[in-house]
């Protein structure tokens, strides 16, 4: 099996990126390239996991000053001063269960400013994702709220983790 790197996302990722992330659809929302490009420049991190040169997966985190008018974003800001929001994080249906999220997230450690005090993440309840769910309890996201989404059409819990050494398995 072949290495799996992490590089960070460049323009010429996009299309690949965009396939992945409506592959992944409904447990995370669809986005059109503006908005992806919009995201990429706001982020604070943007990296791809590879495999064999071909993207497998990809997370995208933005701190707490970002431009980004997305709901759940705007609910870490109303409760936390500063944090690390992970606005997606996907995996390739093929490289699930192969350590890419676990690879992907030790590389955001490495990249977060020191002083970031929380890494957070909201994770659909409906429709649900148990997979992610375990994922992020397995990484020590804890729940610190619910919210409807979409009209009611969606339901996530809201989780937080320090994003000290000790408070992280890095």
């Amino acid at each position: 099996m072949d290495e799996i790197t992490i590089t960070a996302a460049l323009p010429d990722d996009y299309s690949a990126l965009l396939a992945l992330n409506e592959d992944a659809v409904p447990h995370v929302n669809s986005i059109p390239l503006a908005r992806l490009m919009h995201l990429h420049q706001e982020s604070t991190y943007f990296g791809v996991a590879r495999r064999a040169g071909s993207p497998i997966g990809f997370l995208l985190a933005l701190l707490e000053t970002a431009d980004y008018d997305s709901v759940n974003f705007g609910y870490f800001r109303r409760h936390f001063p500063r944090f690390a929001y992970i606005d997606r994080i996907v995996v390739s249906s093929t490289a699930q269960r192969a350590g890419v999220g676990a690879a992907l997230y030790q590389d955001l450690y490495r990249s977060l400013p020191g002083d970031c005090p929380l890494l957070t993440c909201e994770i659909n309840l409906r429709p649900r994702n148990d997979q992610s769910l375990a994922f992020h309890q397995r990484l020590g996201f804890k729940a610190v709220g619910e919210q409807d989404t979409e009209g009611g059409s969606k339901r996530v819990v809201l989780m937080a983790k320090p994003a000290s050494p000790a408070g992280s398995q890095r």
